[in-house]
């Protein structure tokens, strides 16, 4: 009996490393993701740069220059915007990933940690039926808050990601 209970905790352990690690390396791509979006867009301002400073040398009049900076100044302000808005839509994406498996790790969780109670409530000497029925009532009532729990972050973690779409 006690073997049976050890490995339903060994295996519950188990899932939630699996799952912590599934969280970590998605933060850590989306890192890398918006790293490199951001790099790219220094690249290209730099490069946009240098191309004004040689299109400048080149003007003969103020006006020109005038209408070149401002030219400039709209380009770059898009590409920041563009940019912004990437980096918006990483985060949403990489949200909804968290709260999908957040959801499912309650989920799962709960049940494992339902079945491994019961399994060893099964092997004790209970006298009482009611002791029984009370501790599985317990039971129920915690895996529907549980669920309730991972219904809730996970339209916590949606109405985030909408508001994020938005902007």
């Amino acid at each position: 009996m006690t073997n049976k209970v050890e490995q339903s905790v060994a295996a519950m352990q188990k899932k939630n490393l699996e799952s912590a690690m599934k969280l970590a390396q998605l933060s850590i791509e989306n890192s890398q993701r918006i790293l490199q979006l951001q790099m790219q867009t220094a690249k290209e301002m730099f490069e946009d740069g240098v191309s004004n400073v040689q299109s400048l040398a080149q003007i003969k009049t103020p006006q020109e220059a005038m209408e070149l900076r401002a030219r400039y100044a709209q380009n770059a302000a898009e590409k920041m915007l563009s940019t912004s808005r990437n980096i918006a839509e990483i985060t949403s994406e990489v949200q909804n990933e968290m709260s999908k498996l957040v959801s499912q790790q309650l989920t799962s969780g709960s049940q494992d940690m339902m079945e491994a109670m019961q399994g060893f409530l099964k092997g004790m000497p209970l006298n009482s039926h009611a002791a029984a029925e009370a501790m599985q009532t317990t039971f129920e009532t915690a895996r529907k808050t549980l669920e309730q729990v991972a219904k809730a972050s996970s339209e916590a973690f949606s109405a985030v990601a909408q508001q994020g779409k938005k902007r």
